[in-house]
C-alpha cells in the first residue's frame, strides 16, 4: 500500500478531513482553509508553499498518517478501543452543564475545570458561528462561561486546528477539545513543535463521522428556510440526545428528534475520510468521551451519561481532580466489552478497515499510514467473506471516482 506524498494526494483522494492544521503550520498566505461547494472544509494552497513546509504538514496530517498512543507495560490495550487506564460512566456534576451540553457534558465540564483551576489559560474547541449559526468555527475560550457558550456537538465540517498557531503564540498552558483525527495530528506534532509541551490535555468525543454541510442544508431545504434567515441551529444538547433546534430571525422555530435527524445513516453525508477512519475512538487523546446507548442508539431522552476512556497518566490526574473538585460525577466502572455493546458501529468499522484499505490500494489510491492501531490483528479474526465484500465494495467505489475531490491552488 502507498501513502499520500503531497497535500494534493491527500485532498484529491478524499483523505482530507479539514482539520485546519495545515493552515496553522504554513500560515494563511500559503494555505487557507475554505468551504467548498460540496460543503467541506479544504485547504487552498499557494504555489509558494515550500517543499519543507509541505513535508512537515504531511508528517502530522491525519489524511496521511494516523498514530495511536503506544502500548505501555501494565496498561490494558483493547484491539478496538486501544490503550486505556480506566473506563467509567460519568457526567457533569452541574445540572445545567449536564443538560445543555452534549450527552453527559463531560468534555464541557473538563474544559470548565481546567480554566477554573488555573491549569490552563485557554481551551481551543469549536462553536457555532454567530453570523452563520448552521456553520462551525474554531474558538479559544478563556473563561468557564465561554466554554459553556460553545458547548454541544457540531455535526458538520469544522477546522479547529486552524486556531492552533494563535493558541501556541499565547505562550501559556492550554487544552484542546476536538475530534479523534485532530487529536492524532496533535500527538504527532509534539515531536516537531516544542511549544506543544504547553498542551495540558487533549480531550475528544468518540466520533461517528463528520457530515458535509450539505446534510444541514438539506434539512433547511425540507423546512423551506434559507440559511441567511437563521438565528440558531443547535445540533445536540438541552437533553440527551436532545433535539436539533432551528430558529429564524422572524421568530419561527422547528425541532427534529435525534432519530429524525440521524436515523437514516444513508442521509448522513459523511466525508470520505470518515468512512475509512483508522481511529474514531480517540486513541491519541488523554480522555475520550462516548455516547453509551445500549445497542448504539437512543430510544428516548435521558439525563445524560458518558462512557469515559481515560487513556494517559495525565488524563487520570485530570479526571480525578475534576471529580474531587465537584465538576464531574464518576459512577460505575465499565469494560471495553460494555463499549462494544454501546458503540457496535465502531467495532464493525475498525474490524473492517484493513480490508477497505486493501480495496483502496487495489484501485490505485493511497491510504493513510497507521501506527499502533492493530489493524492486521483485528483483520485476522474477521469473517473472510465479510472482508472480501468490504474490500471489493471499497475498490469499486474508489474506481468509480466516488472518493475523488478537487484540489485548489491559488493563482497568485
Amino acid at each position: 500500500m502507498t501513502h499520500p506524498d503531497s497535500l494534493r494526494a491527500v485532498v484529491s483522494n478524499g483523505l482530507c478531513i479539514g482539520c485546519g492544521l495545515c493552515e496553522s503550520i504554513a500560515g494563511t498566505r500559503s494555505v487557507r482553509i475554505s468551504m467548498t461547494a460540496e460543503g467541506r472544509e479544504r485547504p487552498i494552497v499557494s504555489p509558494d508553499l515550500s517543499a519543507e513546509t509541505e513535508a512537515h504538514i504531511l508528517d502530522v496530517c491525519p489524511g496521511a498518517v494516523v498514530e495511536a498512543r503506544p502500548p505501555e507495560e501494565g496498561v490494558p490495550v483493547d484491539l478496538v478501543w486501544g490503550v486505556y487506564r480506566r473506563i467509567v460512566r460519568a457526567w457533569a456534576a452541574d445540572p445545567d452543564t449536564r443538560f445543555r451540553a452534549a450527552t453527559g457534558g463531560v468534555l464541557t465540564a473538563l474544559g470548565q475545570f481546567l480554566l477554573h483551576s488555573g491549569r490552563v489559560r485557554a481551551v481551543l474547541h469549536v462553536g457555532a458561528d454567530p453570523d452563520a449559526p448552521m456553520r462551525s468555527r474554531w474558538v479559544i475560550s478563556r473563561t468557564v462561561d465561554e466554554v459553556m457558550r460553545n458547548a454541544q456537538s457540531r455535526y458538520g465540517p469544522a477546522a479547529p486546528l486552524a486556531g492552533l498557531e494563535t493558541l501556541l503564540a499565547m505562550d501559556a498552558p492550554f487544552a484542546v477539545i476536538c475530534k479523534p483525527c485532530d487529536a492524532g495530528a496533535l500527538w504527532r506534532l509534539r515531536r516537531s513543535d516544542p511549544r506543544m509541551t504547553r498542551c495540558v490535555a487533549v480531550l475528544v468525543m468518540v466520533c461517528g463521522g463528520a457530515s458535509e454541510l450539505g446534510k444541514s442544508q438539506s434539512v433547511l431545504a425540507a423546512l423551506g428556510i434559507e440559511e441567511d434567515e437563521l438565528s440558531l441551529f443547535r445540533y445536540r444538547g438541552y437533553g440527551n440526545p436532545g433535539k436539533t433546534r432551528i430558529e429564524t430571525r422572524d421568530g419561527r422555530a422547528f425541532e427534529l428528534s435525534y432519530q429524525d435527524m440521524w436515523g437514516d445513516e444513508k442521509a448522513w453525508r459523511l466525508q470520505s475520510r470518515c468512512k475509512v477512519c483508522p481511529d474514531a475512538v480517540g486513541e491519541a487523546a488523554d480522555i475520550a468521551a462516548a455516547d453509551i446507548w445500549p445497542g448504539g442508539g437512543p430510544v428516548g431522552e435521558d439525563a445524560g451519561f458518558n462512557g469515559v476512556l481515560v487513556r494517559s497518566s495525565r488524563g487520570v490526574s485530570l479526571f480525578d481532580a475534576a471529580v474531587e473538585a465537584g465538576f464531574l460525577i464518576a459512577d460505575d466502572e465499565m469494560s471495553a466489552h460494555d463499549l462494544d455493546t454501546c458503540q457496535p458501529h465502531q467495532v464493525r468499522k475498525k474490524r473492517g478497515l484493513r480490508a477497505r484499505f486493501q480495496g483502496m490500494s487495489e484501485a490505485g489510491a493511497p491510504v493513510p499510514k497507521t501506527v499502533n492501531l492493530r489493524l492486521s490483528a483485528l483483520q485476522s479474526s474477521n469473517d473472510p467473506e465479510a472482508d472480501e465484500r468490504a474490500r471489493e465494495g471499497t475498490r469499486v467505489r474508489v474506481a468509480q471516482g466516488r472518493f475523488r475531490e478537487s484540489f485548489h491552488v491559488t493563482k497568485d
